[in-house]
């Protein structure tokens, strides 16, 4: 959020008690699409569509956090900003989005949240950021009611591996964003279209938030936990 005062904004509007940090997202960041037992996402197979992505682009290496993750998060710590939220990838640690966890996509995790402790930087996870394996969206994806079973799944593996440490957890990012742009009007991935895709997904995904914050309270009771939506100034 940028803070111009020509607005009459300034920091301490916020209050002393506002956590000011800053965000990432999975596909967005790591790269490394298929490195080390990872599955694919949709957001892999989407991108990999003809004209769907200006220029053909896509985040197979991105800024390649997946591999400069240290020196990345001490930029973090050289800019004094004490919290640090990013995203798991799901097919990173369930490849077929349910049943065996990969121990690699675990690691990598915790080598990140281990790093951020080591800076004294506050890691906040996001469970969810738009990165359905891909497995799963053959399967129906969010418009197939099994998904809120499978994202209890993902849940639990990640509150009981990373739990320890981490105190502030993110269920989904901007869950309109993802069934919108995904599920209805077929901008984004996995690139499905019309109601009957959307107003399934929507109320699947809603009961998944639902469903994902009760199991992090059961196991995290001490837990901090939200769902990121976004905020705009009015139009003018």
């Amino acid at each position: 959020m940028g803070i111009d005062s020509g607005d009459g904004l300034s920091r301490e509007l916020f209050g002393k008690d506002f956590k000011w940090g800053v965000s990432t997202a999975a596909y967005q960041i790591e790269g490394s699409h298929d490195i080390d037992e990872k599955g694919s996402s949709i957001w892999d197979i989407y991108t990999e569509r003809k004209n769907k992505i200006l220029n053909g682009h896509h985040g197979k290496i991105a800024c390649d956090f997946y591999n400069r993750y240290p020196e990345d998060l001490d930029l973090v710590k050289q800019l004094n900003i004490p919290n640090f939220r990013f995203s798991t990838s799901w097919s990173r640690i369930i490849p077929n989005g349910t049943g065996t966890v990969n121990q690699k996509g675990i690691d990598f995790y915790n080598r990140v949240i281990d790093k951020c402790l080591e800076n004294g930087t506050d890691p906040w996870l996001t469970l969810y950021h738009w990165d359905l394996p891909h497995a799963l969206e053959q399967k129906g994806g969010w418009t197939n009611r099994d998904v809120i079973s499978w994202f209890a799944e993902f849940t639990e593996v990640c509150a009981k591996h990373f739990g320890d440490r981490v105190k502030n957890w993110i269920v989904m990012n901007e869950p309109m964003a993802f069934t919108g742009a995904g599920y209805f009007l077929g901008v984004h991935a996995p690139g499905r279209t019309g109601a009957k895709n959307f107003i399934p997904a929507v109320h699947h995904t809603l009961l998944s938030i639902s469903e994902g914050g009760r199991i992090l309270k059961e196991l995290l009771p001490d837990a901090e936990i939200g769902t990121t939506f976004s905020s705009f100034d009015p139009a003018r």
